[in-house]
């Protein structure tokens, strides 16, 4: 074991790298609670997902410690688990088998950048500030869901700005509306209200104390509140239904559903809507790709984990030569395989930071996260009773650590501000990760135009912009 994972030669020991397995997972566990809640959402069997979402993580962190031999696990990312459901399916329209196979797509897409040069040539055409602004902006739609989610928020609307609505039974079922729609707090009069109230203070208790597996540790003991406020039924766990048999009957719904026909076959049937097609892709692509980049570069390089030639690779790099190209590749592989399965993009998770933080240092820390995770498919009818106002406080608490990002951006220079600050707020605002990132670089081709600096703005981000120009016409024109 030793000579396998290099222990004496990255100073670590077993029983270190054990608890650094240990630390890593309860600080990304509550993954298996919220994933199914917003998946599911889009259609999908939840108990599918959950089991999915459990394979997808163990085989991507396995391939990781193994395969590259460095501390950081994997799990459908925050984020993108949201884009799928809110944007690509509720916004957008697709049928969820759409969405996995555009999943599918990216991580192909992922695999043939990273082992060529094509990510060279992706990452320089990307500014950096917006880089960062992604990676906020992101940090903001995902909390805003989870205030929704938890219902904290409530909306007025002014009749006379209605444009279109569905009604079924009598009952207006969907209602959309122009600038009429006011956001407020809710009034704290309910038992499911209060008891968001009562984990988002908790949550965020845990999360600032830095206690191992706050997040995880606040759903928990929410969940408990809730049975106490009424708002959680014991009596409606279906030991049956809910078991690992069940997941895994319930698996047959999702796995390969992204080759069916209500899948690939029917993604590309529509030439009208390949634009749009291509373009959430590469919104998965761009997310994913950055999201991972800046976990390894964050983190591998205050501990070491990451030379200046596994940095240096990033850029430059063909092949499998460095501990970077082999976990990017680790990476891209689990977004592929978690599609065949039933989950969106499998990515590495920056709560690897908190084993790394316990001295973690290789593939063994990986190994131990991914046994965890399958020992955790036996608690499968135990997660069908959590309630989204226990799960909501990690979608906000993970947005709030995913501003961090922000703070690398000179708000002081409108140059780099006004791009940044479009692709942030109207991820949050449209309610759509793809069109906050549009207009970040459409804004940023603006202001760089009209300052002169033609030369700043790569070919491949004039490509981008013109993709996302038709796409905009040919939704206004359908």
């Amino acid at each position: 074991m030793d000579k396998f994972f290099k222990l004496k030669e990255n100073n670590t020991t077993v029983s270190t790298e054990i608890m650094a397995g240990l630390t890593t997972f309860f600080a990304m566990s509550y993954i298996l609670f919220v994933n199914p809640s917003i998946l599911s959402a889009s259609g999908m069997p939840f108990q599918a997902v959950f089991l999915a979402t459990i394979i997808a993580s163990v085989i991507g962190t396995l391939v990781m410690g193994l395969f590259a031999n460095v501390p950081y696990a994997l799990a459908p990312g925050m984020g993108l688990n949201a884009f799928f459901t809110f944007t690509v399916v509720f916004g957008l329209g697709y049928t969820w088998q759409q969405a996995l196979a555009m999943v599918f797509i990216c991580g192909l897409i992922n695999i043939f950048i990273t082992v060529t040069k094509i990510r060279k040539l992706i990452i320089h055409a990307i500014p950096e500030s917006m880089q960062h602004a992604i990676g906020g902006g992101i940090g903001i739609f995902v909390a805003y869901v989870g205030l929704k989610n938890a219902n904290l928020l409530s909306f007025s609307a002014d009749s006379g700005t209605i444009l279109s609505s569905v009604v079924e039974d009598g009952k207006a079922t969907n209602v959309s509306m122009n600038g009429g729609i006011v956001p407020a707090l809710a009034n704290f009069n309910s038992a499911p209200i209060l008891l968001a109230v009562i984990a988002l203070v908790l949550t965020t208790i845990l999360v600032v104390k830095n206690v191992r597996g706050g997040i995880l540790i606040g759903i928990i003991v929410t969940t408990i509140i809730g049975v106490f406020m009424g708002v959680v039924d014991l009596q409606s766990i279906d030991w049956h239904e809910n078991s690992l048999g069940s997941s895994i009957q319930e698996l047959g719904t999702t796995f390969g559903a992204a080759f069916g026909s209500e899948g690939m076959q029917s993604l590309f049937s529509d030439s009208s809507k390949l634009p749009q097609v291509l373009m959430t892709i590469i919104a998965f692509s761009l997310s994913d790709t950055f999201d991972t980049i800046g976990t390894f570069i964050g983190t591998g390089r205050r501990t070491g984990i990451f030379s200046k030639a596994d940095e240096a690779a990033l850029e430059d790099g063909r092949g499998m030569d460095t501990k970077m190209d082999r976990a990017l590749f680790a990476d891209a592989i689990a977004t592929s395989i978690g599609a065949i399965f039933g989950t969106s993009n499998t990515t590495t998770y920056v709560e690897s930071a908190a084993g790394i933080g316990a001295g973690g240092r290789t593939g063994l820390t990986s190994i131990v996260v991914a046994a965890l995770f399958a020992l955790s498919s036996l608690i499968s009818p135990l997660i069908s009773v959590v309630p989204a106002e226990a799960t909501a406080p990690a979608l906000i608490l993970v947005g709030v650590m995913m501003m961090a990002s922000f703070k690398d951006i000179d708000w002081t220079e409108l140059e780099e501000a006004v791009p940044a600050f479009f692709a942030s707020i109207f991820m949050g605002l449209c309610y759509s990760i793809s069109y906050g990132i549009a207009a970040g670089f459409i804004f940023y081709t603006i202001v760089k135009v009209i300052k002169g600096k033609f030369n700043e703005i790569s070919p491949i981000l004039w490509v981008v912009d013109i993709l996302f120009i038709i796409n905009f016409i040919i939704l206004a024109v359908l």
